[in-house]
């Protein structure tokens, strides 16, 4: 895979140096073990100004170590909310199979069935507004999307729609088997088809082959954090994973219940497509003139949907917080128009459509074991890009 071309950072309107301390800030962080590397890869106007790894893609066990390279794929955690389900469900939406304000009883038989009468809608579950509990670890009783469906109506309710911001896995795990029930693809095989191939986005993808396994970042060894919070409980298939994860979902509700596809994690990919496909966002739903989301809708999902407490939330995106967020906000810097995602396993895209930058870091905070310190330092090296636009 050839390199995309890199420019002058102060022809684009950076402080070089700024922007020099930033990646720098970063190489510190691998050497602290804040995580085993990182690829990070910022962008203004659609041209790349640094594109850079360092570290390590597994630097645990010893035997297997390899370093970090630009075009390391990554597990991108819930990166896959807003990179696979929220294009996808704006493009059905776009094609006229049902509106943001539909009532999910009314796309979702099992649901339904499964006696779900709040009236929660595509744009509740979209905004972290439906009233869903944050995590339901569905797979330790039951697999299939069937069946996690049912347990997020049984167990997952907390409250009337509209009222809160919880930011929900369950939303986004009815978000992707509503793309199933509707266009009769899963969520994998319809991103695909209708919005990774037409960007180019070639090493994005659910499931990666096992051949791509040498490029792929590692994370945990087995899933020690999840087990932990369900002590004394297995998965309903067999044992927790032990092994360091490597081309395998870290998360344990798409891996053990959905088969390594959901529509709340799953998603593999590099720094490079997704510069892509956030430079489609800041381009109103077009790249390369390929239209890929409608104007309108863009908009709609970037503009705030419910406050809560500070907390902003667009369809799918997080919105910058009121306040601007605090010393370890992965937000810190951006301006108030802007909109972006985290991922658990150490993974970041933000936009700013004011500047024009795009700021991808992908980092495997998890290996070999989960961190939280890299948060600072996401949040400083974000502040550091956006103080570096002149």
């Amino acid at each position: 895979m050839s390199e995309a071309h890199v420019n002058n950072p102060t022809e684009l309107g950076f402080d070089g140096e700024a922007i020099e301390d930033a990646w720098l800030s970063l190489v510190r962080a691998s050497d602290r073990h804040e995580y085993g590397g990182a690829v990070a890869l910022i962008a203004r106007h659609g041209k790349i100004v640094l594109h850079r790894a360092t570290g390590w893609a597994v630097r645990e066990p010893g035997d297997d170590r390899s370093p970090m390279g630009v075009d390391t794929i990554f597990d991108l955690a819930s990166l896959t909310k807003v990179t696979a389900t929220t294009p996808a469900i704006l493009k059905l939406v776009a094609e006229g199979a049902f509106e943001l304000d539909t009532p999910v009883r009314d796309l979702l038989p099992v649901m339904r069935e499964a006696g779900l009468e709040s009236p929660i809608t595509v744009r509740h579950l979209m905004a972290h507004s439906a009233g869903l509990i944050a995590w339901l670890p569905v797979f330790l009783t039951e697999t299939g999307p069937e069946a996690y469906l049912r347990s997020i109506v049984q167990d997952g309710l907390a409250r009337a729609p509209g009222e809160r911001v919880v930011y929900s896995d369950p939303s986004f795990i009815t978000l992707g088997e509503i793309v199933r029930e509707v266009s009769g693809m899963s969520v994998a095989d319809y991103a695909r088809q209708h919005i990774f191939c037409p960007l180019g986005m070639a090493e994005t993808m659910y499931t990666p082959p096992r051949a791509q396994r040498y490029r792929i970042a590692a994370t945990e060894r087995g899933n020690d954090f999840e087990a932990a919070k369900v002590p004394d409980q297995s998965p309903a298939i067999g044992p927790w994973r032990t092994h360091m994860l490597r081309g395998e979902v870290h998360d344990g509700n798409a891996w053990y219940g959905l088969n390594g596809v959901a529509g709340h994690a799953g998603l593999f990919g590099t720094a490079i497509d997704l510069f892509q496909y956030g430079q489609m966002w800041l381009k109103g739903g077009v790249l390369d003139d390929v239209r890929v989301l409608r104007e309108d809708l863009i908009a709609e999902a970037t503009r705030e949907q419910i406050e809560d407490d500070g907390e902003r939330r667009g369809l799918g995106w997080r919105l910058v917080p009121t306040n601007g967020g605090n010393d370890s906000d992965s937000a810190l810097g951006i301006g108030q128009r802007g909109y972006g995602h985290t991922g658990f396993t150490g993974t970041s895209l933000w936009l700013d459509p004011d500047t024009g930058v795009v700021i991808v870091l992908l980092t495997n905070r998890v290996h070999p074991t989960v961190t939280m310190d890299y948060l600072t330092t996401r949040a400083r090296c974000t502040q550091q890009v956006m103080g570096a636009v002149k």
